[in-house]
């Protein structure tokens, strides 16, 4: 897929790893339209790199198609870059021995599994309507985690979810194969994003230690490297891929 000239949309792009695709996509000459919370600085990073703007959550389908409405003003919606998702611990029991929370559970999973879902439905739908360009018609980059194959104790609404996600990519990658829409997924290992950026800086670069090659943390960039390669690259369909330094995660 060529990137110069594309429609993209990029959720969760105000910051960390989705903010970093949005600069490499809009600096390599793609329409990019950012996708965040309202109260994210989805603008402010949007006007800072010649972007859209358009508040959402990616549960919400009203929401959802009113921001593919304004990639579309930018033209065929060609490239989908899904970035956004929360964590959260979930213990199944306390300290107590009470029974982890249901809630939570299910709003992680919400956010992350069925924002995924929505996001992509919507997107290829708008794709599949496109005329095919040099054997496609787009190209689809979700976001899993290495927590998918290694969760750790505290994480199993947020591994539950990214394991979905990994399920989810051989067969929307198949079930869009017919309309010339490719469908891959990067999981990441430990990224230096605004979330680890709460952590104290030894901390961090504990962290970045346990990482075998490079020892340190990834840097959003990377991702975003990875994930215009996937956008460029017509053969690369269906896979889930590993961008973690040759990580495994301990139990906790």
């Amino acid at each position: 897929m060529e990137v110069n000239g594309t429609s993209a949309l990029v959720t969760g792009g105000a910051s960390g790893l989705g903010r970093a695709t949005a600069e490499k996509l809009a600096a390599k000459g793609a329409k990019v339209v950012i996708v965040d919370l309202p109260n994210s600085q989805g603008k402010t990073v949007a006007g800072e790199i010649g972007a859209h703007f358009a508040p959402a959550d990616v549960t919400d389908p009203e929401a959802m198609n009113s921001a593919l409405d304004l990639a579309e003003a930018q033209g065929p919606l060609r490239a989908l870059v899904h970035c956004a998702g929360r964590g959260g611990p979930v213990r199944l029991l306390d300290k107590e021995g009470r029974p982890g929370s249901l809630d939570t559970y299910e709003e992680i999973v919400r956010v992350n599994l069925i924002g995924t879902f929505n996001t992509l439905r919507l997107a290829a739908a708008r794709m599949a309507a496109t005329e095919p360009v040099d054997e496609e018609r787009g190209v689809c980059v979700l976001t899993a985690s290495v927590a998918a194959y290694e969760g750790q104790i505290g994480q199993i609404p947020y591994a539950s979810a990214k394991a979905g996600i990994v399920g989810m990519t051989l067969v929307a990658a198949r079930d869009l194969a017919s309309r010339l829409i490719r469908v891959t997924t990067i999981a990441p290992g430990l990224f230096d994003t605004p979330i680890l950026a709460r952590l104290p800086e030894e901390v961090r670069d504990s962290l970045g230690k346990t990482i075998p090659h490079p020892r340190r943390l990834g840097v959003p960039g990377e991702y975003a490297s990875l994930a215009l390669q996937i956008i460029e690259n017509k053969m690369l369909n269906g896979e889930t891929i590993r961008l973690d330094g040759a990580i495994r995660l301990a139990p906790r």
